[in-house]
C-alpha cells in the first residue's frame, strides 16, 4: 500500500513537472510548461496592473493604458532582434544579463532579496504565463 501511494505521488508529480530552466548561451530553448504561449493572453498579462506589471516601468503598444513607465526601454524597443527563447530567459532571471537591472525574476524563486514570508517559493508569472508573454514580445519583432 505504502509503496503504490509513493509511485502514485511520483506519478502525479511527473505530470506536473514544469521543463527545467536550462540556460544555453543567452536562451531558454525549451518551453517552460511544455506548451507554446498565446501571445494574446501575453499582452492581456503585460499590460495587467495585476499580473505582470509591465507598465510600471515600460511603455508599449497600448494605447488604452495611461500611465506607461519610463524607468525601462519602451517594450517594441526591448525585445527588437530577441528570439523567444532569448525573451524567455530574460523573463525568468534578468539579472543574468544585467546584475544591477531593476527588473524583477518573474520565474525565479532563489535568492532573492525581500520576499514577504507568504511569498516565498513563488514565481511571480506561472511557466505558462512566461510563455505567454515571451510570445505575446516576441509578436512584437514582427511589427516593424
Amino acid at each position: 500500500m505504502r509503496n503504490g501511494l509513493a509511485f502514485a505521488l511520483l506519478v502525479f508529480l511527473s505530470l506536473n513537472f514544469v521543463n527545467a530552466q536550462t540556460l544555453v548561451g543567452d536562451s531558454i530553448n525549451e518551453s517552460l510548461s511544455g506548451q507554446p504561449g498565446d501571445p494574446i493572453r501575453g499582452r492581456a498579462i503585460v499590460a495587467s496592473r495585476q499580473a505582470g506589471l509591465c507598465l510600471l516601468c515600460h511603455s508599449g503598444p497600448f494605447p488604452e493604458e495611461r500611465f506607461q513607465g519610463n524607468l525601462a526601454p519602451e517594450l517594441s524597443a526591448s525585445v527588437a532582434r530577441l528570439s523567444t527563447p532569448q525573451l524567455r530567459a530574460r523573463l525568468v532571471d534578468p539579472s543574468q544579463f544585467n546584475p544591477n537591472t531593476i527588473m524583477p525574476s518573474y520565474y525565479k524563486t532563489q535568492h532573492l532579496n525581500r520576499v514577504a514570508p507568504k511569498f516565498v517559493g513563488q514565481t511571480l508569472l506561472s511557466a505558462q504565463e512566461i510563455e505567454d508573454v515571451a510570445a505575446f514580445l516576441g509578436s512584437l519583432n514582427t511589427q516593424h
